[in-house]
């Protein structure tokens, strides 16, 4: 029976050997929770102790055969213990720590010592605290900005990368090598930064990361200078300068820039309608203009600016104007479309849509075609119709701008109404000049016949004497 017992102590021996493991290497974020392995295949019966410590500072938590636990004082704050070994994972062989809340000054050696009468096992686990930070959480667009990654103690030899949005980032401004305790980007703030910045640390096969959230102030929109606007001629449009929630810009202003200036932007006169005042319902950020009725001559490049903590933003857009040229062919009957742009660098292609309502004002799509021109030969008479052109770039629809098309009905009706009006004009002056003929041809008659009469003095004489008789006899009459 002793040699049973010696036996099964020497195997256990065997299998648990007092000597150190390999460290065991832990990544892990700060302000996170860790996990320190400590794990045994052999299945005994519950250690008599279980002590937990960490290189130059003592224990941090142990458990005494008779059960009581003790934690480190540095482990335990306002009777708030920052670690704990779960107890019912003892069974399985698995004797664990777990350390909330991690601080950059917990990185280090661990070990983990079980006990089982006489013999003792040993596991040696390093952990690396890293840590991402900003030099401002919240810079101003153009300012020096730096993110620095940092692993306590640092992996000398580690590798590092850098991912902004889940996208790995590349830039010559980063500063690391495998021999410098952390990394560092160095940049000029702007909204490409803006995101989540992730520092990837690999070493010896196992892999740690943490992140920090860079959020760039200044213009929200545009998001980008020299952005293009579109509109059409006769629209309203917004040209959008809004700057960071909370922000108050002083000195703010609008200027429009004179062609020709694009290295040194030279200011020159603002359209007539032209409006930078801050309604009512737009926020001390927004600074946004618009224009009420867009003329084509109103195309050419915006300056929006404003002044934050003592540096000046500015901001420059460009107001693409769009619109349609007609040319009338009377001999072919016919319209020619042209879709004109102040600017074309950005489509790529142009497409005419034709849109038609019937009398009840009811809208429906027809034909499309491609093309800058379109010529239209024939129009309905019943409904009303337009045509779009819309104009694409490498992204989509860039805009659009709409050509009424006149009825031909109504055209017809006028042409009717003239036409009846000068043929009605044709009738009575022929009326006037057949009763004119008239006069004269009667006229001519009474002259002809008088000429025949003065040809006998005689008869002259006795037609005057026997007038002069009727005129007497008359008197006579009105006498009596």
């Amino acid at each position: 029976m002793v040699f049973l017992e010696c036996f099964i102590m020497g195997l256990i021996a065997f299998l648990m050997t007092g000597a150190r493991c390999e460290v065991i290497e832990v990544f892990a974020e700060a302000g996170s929770q860790a996990v320190l392995p400590c794990k045994s295949n052999t299945l005994f019966p519950t250690p008599s102790t279980i002590v937990w410590s960490k290189d130059n500072e003592g224990t941090v938590w142990r458990k005494q055969k008779s059960g009581l636990q003790y934690w480190g004082s540095n482990w335990v704050k306002k009777g708030i213990q920052r670690v704990q070994c779960p107890h019912y994972q003892f069974e399985r062989g698995d004797y664990s720590l777990q350390i909330n809340d991690l601080k950059e000054n917990d990185g280090g050696v661990y070990s983990c010592r079980v006990t089982l009468g006489n013999i003792v096992s040993e596991n040696v686990v390093r952990l690396r605290i890293i840590k991402v930070s900003v030099s401002q959480s919240f810079p101003i667009w153009g300012s020096d900005v730096s993110v620095t990654c940092d692993v306590t103690p640092w992996p000398y030899g580690a590798s590092v990368q850098w991912m902004l949005n889940n996208n790995l980032f590349v830039s010559r401004s980063i500063i690391s090598n495998r021999n410098t305790p952390k990394s560092t980007v160095r940049e000029k703030a702007t909204a490409r930064l803006t995101g989540n910045w992730t520092c990837v640390v690999g070493f010896k096969g196992k892999e740690g990361r943490a992140s920090a959230v860079l959020s760039v102030q200044g213009f929200i929109q545009p998001s980008t200078d020299n952005t293009k606007v579109y509109v059409a001629v006769g629209s309203a449009v917004t040209l959008p300068c809004v700057f960071s929630p909370g922000l108050t810009p002083s000195s703010p202003g609008w200027e429009k820039l004179k062609p020709g200036s694009l290295f040194k932007p030279i200011p020159g006169h603002l359209p007539l309608s032209f409006s930078q005042s801050l309604s009512s319902s737009q926020h001390s950020w927004d600074r946004s203009a618009s224009l009420k009725e867009v003329g084509f001559e109103d195309e050419g490049r915006y300056r929006c600016s404003g002044t934050l903590q003592g540096q000046r933003l500015t901001r420059n857009m460009q107001l693409v104007v769009a619109k349609i040229n007609s040319n009338i062919s009377k001999k072919k009957g016919s319209v020619t479309l042209t879709c004109q742009l102040s600017d074309t660098t950005e489509v790529t292609d142009y497409e005419w849509v034709q849109v038609t309502y019937d009398v009840n004002g009811t809208q429906s799509v027809g034909s499309s075609h491609k093309g800058k021109t379109l010529s239209i030969s024939s129009m309905s008479e019943e409904k009303r119709s337009e045509w779009t052109c819309r104009f694409y770039g490498k992204g989509g629809i860039l805009g659009n701008i709409t050509y009424h098309v006149p009825l031909m009905s109504g055209l017809s009706g006028q042409k009717q109404t003239n036409s009846s009006h000068n043929t009605a004009a044709v009738i009575g002056l022929s009326f006037l000049l057949v009763i004119l003929l008239l006069i004269l041809a009667q006229m001519y008659k009474n002259h002809q016949r008088r000429k025949k009469a003065f040809q006998y003095p005689a008869m002259e004489t006795i037609v005057h004497n026997i007038s002069n008789e009727r005129e007497e006899r008359a008197k006579r009459q009105v006498k009596k």
